[in-house]
């Protein structure tokens, strides 16, 4: 217990929350697919967490680009950027090998003009007025997490390789588009590596069933491996890097708030696609319900995060579900101020009185 103290007390601030959300997943998985063959994985990936932390020895490094960095990875969502850090660690990388991480979920939310400030604020309130964690100004100040991620983008040497992370994961693959838009103009080498695509051949996985979905499910020990191959990734040309910008603009006009990946390509799609999706977990939970017929919402959303052929996240199922309980569809017993905090059945007809 004593070196497991020294192992948390080791990491920074935003090390914690990443790893606790890297951790936090893999266990959501096992309690959603207790008898899931692909459930190994996350069993895996814990372990390989837990290790990564206890055998950290040295101290922390800026993430920042540094004028000597050989490489600079960017990567999509904290907990990707979790494993990364161990990983990277792990390999003795870590004072040459940096890090930058796209925050944002940019499968949801209006993306139009994200290089204005105008466009940046239409994003923020969309979120604010639709997304309970956004509502309660969690997550701190989108304006400064911007000009952050400028800074660190402007900051890469000349010298340096960059490597863009994404995998099948639409959140992945809209991060990676709008990382090819910030890198238009720098003159870096460029490659794109998918680390699920990596690591599921290194298993030699049998069939889609048991792959990785996002890449912030794999634990670091088998990330390392996909950063050795990644040295051995193509590099992109001008074209491939202004083609995939272009394409980050053709889903910025879009319009939309909700976008999914199909067919190889980012798609934008009504907002209430997912709509018929929840009602049908709504109904196959049924049978966890109160007397009264409501189910937890957190159990709709967990089902349907860990059910769904889309890594959109939890907070938009969860908007949608309350879009759902507005429109008279569904009703609400609770506040609908966080999942923890109402339950949802089917609307109910109400018996006619009687003449």
């Amino acid at each position: 217990m004593n070196d497991i103290r020294k192992a948390v007390e080791r990491l920074s601030a935003d090390e914690l929350k990443s790893c606790l959300k890297l951790a936090m997943q893999h266990i959501a998985f096992l309690r959603e697919h207790a008898a899931d063959p692909g459930r190994k994985r996350a069993v895996s990936g814990l372990i390989g967490l837990y290790d990564a932390l206890m055998n950290r020895t040295d101290e922390r490094p800026s993430t920042d680009p540094a004028p000597g960095c050989t490489h600079v990875h960017i990567v999509t969502g904290e907990s990707f950027a979790g494993g990364m850090k161990l990983a990277l660690r792990e390999l003795s990388l870590a004072d040459t090998h940096k890090i930058i991480v796209i925050r944002d979920n940019f499968a949801i939310g209006p993306v139009g003009r994200l290089d204005t400030p105008e466009g940046r604020r239409a994003r923020q309130d969309w979120f604010r007025h639709n997304i309970a964690s956004a509502a309660l100004g969690e997550g701190g100040d989108p304006e400064e997490a911007h000009r952050g991620l400028i800074r660190q983008v402007d900051r890469i040497p000349e010298q340096a390789d960059i490597i863009v992370w994404t995998s099948r994961s639409v959140y992945e693959q809209t991060g990676m588009r709008y990382a090819m838009h910030l890198l238009r103009r720098k003159p870096n080498p460029v490659r794109i590596c998918d680390a699920c695509l990596a690591v599921g051949e290194l298993d030699r996985l049998p069939d889609d069933s048991d792959t990785y979905r996002r890449s912030g499910e794999i634990g670091p020990d088998k990330l390392q491996e996909a950063i050795r191959r990644a040295e051995r990734a193509e590099r992109l040309s001008a074209d491939d890097v202004r083609r995939l910008a272009d394409e980050w603009t053709a889903i910025a006009e879009q319009g939309g708030v909700l976008r999914i990946w199909r067919d190889g390509e980012v798609r934008a799609v009504p907002a209430d696609h997912f709509d018929p999706y929840l009602l049908e977990i709504v109904d196959r939970t049924a049978g966890s319900a109160d007397a009264d017929g409501y189910v937890r919402a957190a159990r709709v959303v967990g089902e349907a995060v860990g059910y769904a052929d889309q890594d959109i996240g939890d907070e938009y199922f969860e908007h949608r579900l309350r879009e759902l309980a507005y429109a008279g569809v569904l009703e609400i017993r609770g506040v609908p101020a966080g999942l923890r905090h109402y339950s949802v059945r089917r609307k109910r007809r109400t018996p006619h009185a009687p003449a």
